[in-house]
């Protein structure tokens, strides 16, 4: 097993009190620095909250599928957004797409003005047949816990 520094200046320090090698008036200034030191590393570990936002866009041709931007924050509560679709009546439209982009681009730097760093992103596709399925994608966020 690996020790860390500051492991073995613990064991080092106390090993040559125990064997009077540090006169008593300094011990106890050796120990009280110790303490502090232990103190100072246990318990900081870093509490977050997340915050989930998933993207589902639809590809089902004349513009019949529904796509969505689901928004669920810190406390569990969920928020649905419509986005635009991929295609429309005449085929995909690329003015949907930009649209969606340009959704996304903004919440993502929103969340990131509010102290939301960008923790981890998946995404997934599925379709049942050549010309209709769906985009997800899921970006989780986190912040300390205030």
């Amino acid at each position: 097993m690996k020790k860390n520094v500051f492991e073995l200046f613990l064991a080092h320090s106390l090993r040559s009190c125990l064997q009077n090698q540090i006169p008593q008036s300094k011990m106890k200034k050796v120990v009280f620095t110790l303490m502090l030191l232990a103190i100072s590393t246990m318990g900081f570990s870093q509490i977050y909250e997340f915050y989930q936002m998933t993207t589902v866009e639809s590809v089902v041709p004349g513009g019949l599928g529904r796509s969505r931007m689901i928004l669920t924050n810190e406390s569990g509560e969920m928020q649905d957004v419509k986005m635009e679709n991929f295609f429309s009546l005449v085929g995909i439209n690329f003015q949907n797409i930009r649209f969606n982009d340009q959704m996304i681009g903004d919440k993502l730097g929103d969340l990131s003005e509010e102290g939301w760093e960008l923790s981890n992103v998946s995404s997934a596709a599925y379709g049942h047949e050549s010309s209709t399925g769906i985009f997800i994608t899921r970006y989780l966020f986190k912040r300390p816990k205030k």
